[in-house]
Order: structure tokens, then C-alpha cells, then sequence
């Protein structure tokens, strides 16, 4: 079996041609719509696990309800969430950190697995993807992971696209098909949620007067709206919302809801084209709030799919719009993080950074509410800490979080902020780290997985630590930990991997480095230390083939030479 690519024509005749194909029984009962006009992101993903889901065995559900809810929110109904940590309970007005771009990756691989471990019991399905052109990145990134570790004989995919460009998806075998023109019968085009191709439709559309088409979205929005899915609220409500009969007013407010979920689950590429869409409704100058919410959170995202250069123009698009002092201080502190954190290395600047900080340190201080000042001031100055890192002067760093740990003790309830203050000691877990202070900074991470202790990444550092002190056996734990809080990543099963081959445990450590390559193929050094594993156990046809794989990205890399030259001796 292969997968195949159905593209071109109307869905009509695409919907004609793939009766043409010999396909094994469907995964899900139709063709799953991937346009992300109607459930934003991973419309594909979320639409696959509430039509699966409900049905499994909870034994397979269980390991991935993370990855599950992320997708399918509309799922809390029937699953109870087990692994929340202060980040995904902190209130919008207490929100430090947010999620590293590489977060929807993970999802996608434990969403895979979900799926390949159910269909190892179900047999052999057919999935039928439409509208993939139009897919949000979640979806092209899981529909990839999907095709690569999923065989066809298994699963055999079938993309449908009206477009001629192939979707940017691995893997997939193009099937062209012959097109034909169809007489097509006018739907409702707002009926649809506006992704009919249909011309018959979308002409009866334009053809309508403004009140009317208007009136229709409001009537649409108001369906979907009673359906009570909170991932409607991710497309199609907001898109018929914008386009209703007040698009300032409940458009905007569904945009930012829209924009506000995305941000917070690490969905970036979402934000951004929802922030473009809400900046283009509203008046920056009547409504500064809201207009600063859509810039900020679209300066934010920018900064993490790694266009630094697009924010800092946004942000200062916003000095120049407006004097407001919120703004200026969040426009300054976040500037600064762009040139000392965000930006390529030939535009990094920490004196540069310095100054802008110290700037919003400036305007936090003028703050009236004290909370609020004692708060904002601190936080200012944790991105100060972190300059001084990036300049080399450790104990300053540690300084300014020392003493923004006291000041938000003394100034605030032991409540309040407890995501930023835990953000806080784990970050002076790292300076002590870096300052050699071993112990202080185990102390540190023992204190915040204690206030946190379903945050992987808490546990993954602590593990790294831990091997520093040749606590190797305290680390497998720590690591083992990470494993079952988190989607799968390769970093933590190669560092597993490194401890196994430390303790000759070949057998366990082979296992865990073809994880990590089944996760990520150009792991580097996990190609390497495969690449010395089979030599060393006398098998040199797979050693030269990792070699070549890793030699095909790093081509003078002196580790694979040296296996090489073990294997030519």
C-alpha cells in the first residue's frame, strides 16, 4: 500500500476520483475537513480523537491524555485531566511563561503513537484528509509525523488539495488524477463555515446584501456557539463573529479568545493570523487595550517561531501609536529580550538589551497599585538577571533573583504569582548550576517540582543535574519521571540512552537511541553514538549506515570519521 495525494478540481471531483481507489476500511466513519477556518488548530488531530477516543480501550488513552486534550478540549467531558501544572492553571493576568515552540511536535508524536497502537489491534485503515492546502501548521506538522512513523500498509493516507502545489507533508506518494468539470448545485456558503469551493455557492454568497450576509454569520455563529465545543471557538465562530453584523464589537472579542487560547498552548502560527485578523477590525486609537493585546501576543509569537525582526517592528509600531505607559514598559522589557535573547547572533546586543530593561524597570517603578509595581518590578528585573547571564556576570544574576524572590514574598500573599515565583527559583536553580553551586541548585529544583510537580522539564534539569553529583540511578528516575509527564522527546531518551551505555547496558541503550532516531532522524548524536554501538557489537552494515546518514549533515564531523575508520580497519 502507499499513500496517495488526490489535488486539483473541485472537492466534487476529488470526491469523484478517490471512489477510483481500492482503500481499506476508514480509520473514522468520512473524510475529515482540514480547512483551519473550522476548528483552528489541529482541526485534523482534534477531529480525529473525538471520533476515536470515546471508543478505546482507557489503557491506551491513559499515557496520552495530555496530548489528547490539548487537541480535543471537548474531551474534558468524559476524561479528567491528571497532569496540570502551574502553567496551564495560571490565571491570564499570572502568566510568565509559555510554551517552547517545539511543544506541538511532541503532541504530535504521542498522538501518533496513540494511533498506530490502536491500529495494532484494529488492522489495517484508510484516513482521508481534505482540504489540506488550507490546514493550520499543527496539522501539516502531525499529518508528517503521522505518514513517517506510521506505515501505509497500516494506515494508508490520502490527501485531497485544490491546490497544485504538494502540501509540505513527507513521504507521500502523488497520485495524479485526470479532472473533470462538474455542474455543481448552490449550498449555503455560510452553512459550510465559508470552505465550500463550490462557485455556485460562493456566488449566491456575494450576491446577498451585506445585512444579509451578515445576518446569516450571526445565525451560524449562534448554532455552532449552543453546540458547546470549545474548539468551534478556534474557527468557525470566530470567523462568522468577524463577519457578522458586529465585527468591532463580538468579532473582535471572539478573536481574542481565539488568539488568547492559541497563545497559551504554544499554537503560534494561529495567534499570529489571528492577531493579524483582530489588529485589522479594531481602532488602535479607541480601543488601545485590545489593540495592544493583539500586538503583544503577535509580537510574542513571532519571537518564538523565530521572526524577531517582525516583532521588534510591531513593537515600535506601538511606541509610536501611543503614550500609554503599560505599554511602553512591556514594549521596552520585551524589546530588550529580542536582543539578547531572540535575535540572530550578528544582532544580539545585551548592552543594548541593558538599556531597554532598565527602561521598563523604570516604568514599573511609577506604577500606583503596589502589587502591581512590586510585581511588574520584579519581573523587569528577572529579565535583567537573565541579561547578565548572557554577559557572563553570574553572581549579579543571582543578586537580582535573590533579592526578587524576598520582594515578592514580603509584597505579595503566598498565593499570588506562584507560577512566577516558582519561574524565579528555578532560575536560580540554573545560575547556581552554572556557578558550580550544586547542591543550592538541586535544592532549587527539589523546591520547585514540589510546588510543580507535573512540569517535565523540572524533572528532565534535575536529571541532568543529578549526573553531575554520578547520582546515575537518582537520574534514570528523574528522567523515567519527565517520560510519563510528557510527550514523547528525543532528549531525554538519549540522555537515558548515554546512562545505559555508561553501565554497559547495550541492549537498553540501542533501544532507547532507535526511540530517539524513530522520533527525531537527524538527532546528530544519537547517529553517532548508534553508529559506535553497532560497531562495537560487530555490526558494521548498520554502523555505515548511520554513519552516512550523519555524515550527510555534518560531513567533517569527527566522531562518524573515527567509526568509519574502525570499520575500514
Amino acid at each position: 500500500m502507499t499513500h496517495h495525494w488526490v489535488r486539483g478540481g473541485l472537492r466534487a471531483d476529488r470526491e469523484r476520483a478517490l471512489r477510483t481507489l481500492d482503500l481499506p476500511a476508514p480509520l473514522v466513519p468520512s473524510t475529515v475537513d482540514a480547512h483551519r477556518r473550522l476548528r483552528g488548530p489541529y482541526t485534523v488531530a482534534g477531529t480525529l480523537m473525538r471520533h476515536l477516543v470515546p471508543d478505546l480501550d482507557p489503557t491506551l488513552v491513559r499515557p496520552h491524555e495530555l496530548e489528547i486534550l490539548s487537541v480535543a478540549p471537548e474531551l474534558r467531558a468524559i476524561m479528567r485531566p491528571s497532569r496540570d501544572t502551574l502553567t496551564s492553571l495560571a490565571i491570564p493576568t499570572e502568566r510568565t511563561r509559555f510554551y517552547s515552540r517545539l511543544r506541538t511536535l511532541r503532541l504530535a508524536h504521542g498522538l501518533v503513537e496513540l494511533i498506530r497502537d490502536h491500529l495494532a489491534l484494529a488492522g489495517q485503515r484508510a484516513l482521508v484528509v481534505e482540504n489540506a492546502e488550507h490546514a493550520d501548521p499543527t496539522d501539516t506538522e502531525f499529518l508528517s509525523v503521522l505518514t513517517r512513523r506510521v506505515p501505509a500498509n497500516l494506515l494508508t493516507v490520502v490527501l485531497c488539495t485544490g491546490a497544485t502545489d504538494r502540501p509540505d507533508l513527507d513521504q507521500l506518494a502523488r497520485l495524479d488524477v485526470a479532472q473533470s468539470t462538474v455542474d455543481s448545485s448552490t449550498v449555503d456558503f455560510v452553512q459550510t463555515d465559508g470552505v465550500s469551493d463550490d462557485p455556485a455557492a460562493r456566488a449566491a454568497y456575494e450576491a446577498l446584501d451585506p445585512p444579509a450576509r451578515a445576518a446569516l454569520h450571526d445565525q451560524r455563529a449562534a448554532e455552532l456557539l449552543a453546540r458547546g465545543e470549545d474548539s468551534l471557538l478556534l474557527g468557525a465562530i470566530p470567523y462568522h463573529r468577524e463577519h457578522g453584523s458586529d465585527p468591532e464589537g463580538a468579532g473582535a472579542q471572539a478573536i481574542r479568545y481565539a488568539m488568547d487560547h492559541c497563545i497559551d498552548m504554544g499554537y503560534y502560527h494561529a495567534t499570529v493570523e489571528l492577531c493579524v485578523r483582530g489588529r485589522a477590525l479594531v481602532d488602535w486609537a479607541a480601543q488601545t487595550e485590545l489593540w495592544w493585546a493583539y500586538t503583544t501576543k503577535m509580537t510574542t509569537s513571532l519571537a518564538a517561531l523565530g521572526r524577531a525582526e517582525e516583532a521588534e517592528a510591531l513593537y515600535h509600531q506601538a511606541r509610536a501609536f501611543t503614550a500609554s505607559p503599560n505599554v511602553h514598559m512591556q514594549a521596552s522589557y520585551a524589546t530588550a529580550m529580542l536582543y539578547t535573547r531572540h535575535h540572530e547572533a550578528d544582532r544580539k546586543d545585551h548592552e543594548v538589551a541593558t538599556a531597554l530593561v532598565n527602561q521598563a524597570i523604570a516604568f514599573a517603578s511609577l506604577l500606583p497599585d503596589p502589587k502591581e509595581r512590586a510585581f511588574n518590578s520584579v519581573f523587569m528585573r528577572n529579565g535583567l538577571a537573565l541579561i547578565e547571564v548572557h554577559k557572563g556576570n553570574l553572581p549579579t544574576a543571582l543578586d537580582l533573583v535573590n533579592s526578587g524572590l524576598a520582594r515578592l514574598d514580603r509584597d505579595l500573599g503566598p498565593d499570588e504569582h506562584r507560577l512566577h515565583r516558582s519561574v524565579l527559583r528555578y532560575n536560580r536553580g540554573q545560575v547556581y548550576a552554572a556557578l558550580g553551586r550544586v547542591e543550592e541548585a538541586l535544592a532549587d529544583y527539589d523546591a520547585v517540582i514540589a510546588e510543580d510537580p507535573n512540569y517535565a522539564e523540572y524533572h528532565f534539569d534535575r536529571g541532568n543535574l543529578l549526573r553531575t553529583l554520578d547520582r546515575d540511578g537518582d537520574a534514570l528516575l528523574a528522567y523515567e519521571r519527565a517520560m510519563e509527564l510528557s510527550p514523547p522527546f528525543p532528549e531525554v531518551y538519549y540522555n537515558r540512552a548515554d546512562i545505559h551505555l555508561d553501565r554497559e547496558d547495550t541492549a537498553a541503550a540501542l533501544a532507547d537511541l532507535n526511540y530517539v532516531l524513530e522520533l527525531d532522524p537527524d538527532f546528530l548524536d544519537a547517529l553517532i553514538n548508534r553508529a559506535g554501538l553497532h560497531a562495537y557489537e560487530d555490526r558494521p552494515e548498520q554502523a555505515r549506515r548511520d554513519v552516512a546518514a550523519g555524515l550527510a549533515i555534518e560531513p567533517d564531523n569527527p566522531y562518524l570519521i573515527a567509526v568509519l575508520g574502525q570499520l575500514d580497519q
